[in-house]
């Protein structure tokens, strides 16, 4: 089985990048943007430069833009041209704990979780954990007080994705990180976790099938909601099953400023709620969502799977 692990930086080799690098059965991508180190190299694993994405597809490049994380859609093309059967998203400040990428949920017929039904449009994992106070990044807001985690039962699941939890700083929303600044542990007794309903989840700590790589596309043009509005699509648009694993990271989050994350997540606050109602039953209806240039740039990512 061909496994692929996908990222981008504008740092000089991480302590995580150096561990990924090293993984044994993954093969190592990431991908370069116009602040990355001109002399960025790699022990293992493959180092996409800005002038080898342009020679790939000049006019993708040119719709995603620079210095951006969506240049990471480049490494899922670089996924699917070697045939990866899975592919790990990850972030270059997360750091891989032991056992990481080892026995995979994805990898097995089916696995038992902890099932919720919720009536609500949207599910959110991390309220199920013993951080209950806190949310997903990308979680409508106005879903918030709604959440109701007592329809739970134990059921059998095949994974289509399996988004691993992360120790340390979690990826909430920034509303939520100026409100309550955490440092997590989730307990593993309450995962896997699935539900029946849209869920979001991240690209930083993701295990997704290559079969739906056609339809998993970090969004440019809409801030910090690149890979939520990629999570509701491919659900959406394969009816496919996610499963939040225990946290195989510890994320030493790169400086931000909280403020600056807030406006960028400012279009989620305002459309998300109407995205998890708007989804089900008719994906494409997030295109409507989507600014003029991120929609060229996803028929321009899409041409590559014809």
């Amino acid at each position: 089985m061909k496994k692929v692990i996908v990222t981008t930086t504008i740092n000089a080799p991480t302590k995580a990048i150096h561990k990924f690098e090293s993984m044994p059965d993954w093969e190592l991508v990431v991908i370069g943007d116009l602040k990355t180190p001109k002399d960025y190299k790699l022990k293992g694993g493959i180092y996409v430069t800005p002038e080898e994405q342009e020679n790939y597809d000049k006019p993708l490049s040119d719709a995603i833009g620079w210095n951006c994380i969506q240049r990471r859609n480049f490494g899922l093309l670089w996924a699917h041209d070697l045939k990866a059967d899975i592919v790990a998203i990850v972030d270059d400040d997360n750091i891989p704990l032991e056992g990481w990428g080892e026995n995979l949920l994805l990898e097995k017929q089916a696995v038992e979780v902890n099932y919720y039904e919720t009536d609500l449009p949207a599910f959110d994992s991390v309220g199920a954990t013993n951080h209950k106070h806190l949310w997903h990044r990308g979680f409508p807001l106005q879903l918030i007080p709604k959440r109701d985690y007592s329809k739970k039962s134990k059921k059998q699941i095949a994974a289509d994705v399996q988004a691993d939890f992360w120790n340390g700083d979690p990826d909430i929303d920034a509303v939520c990180r100026m409100e309550h600044a955490p440092e997590c542990t989730f307990d593993e007794k309450f995962f896997p976790i699935s539900a029946n309903k849209l869920s979001p989840f991240d690209s930083q700590n993701t295990f997704i099938k290559g079969k739906l790589l056609k339809d998993y596309f970090l969004f440019p043009h809409v801030g910090r909601m690149d890979d939520i509005w990629a999570s509701y699509y491919v659900q959406a648009k394969n009816n496919c099953k996610v499963v939040f694993g225990k946290a195989s990271v510890y994320q030493e989050r790169n400086p931000h400023d909280l403020v600056k994350d807030m406006k960028q997540e400012y279009l989620g606050y305002e459309n998300n709620l109407k995205i998890v109602q708007d989804l089900p039953g008719d994906a494409d209806a997030l295109l409507k969502y989507l600014p003029e240039k991120s929609v060229l740039a996803f028929n321009l990512y899409k041409k590559h799977f014809e």
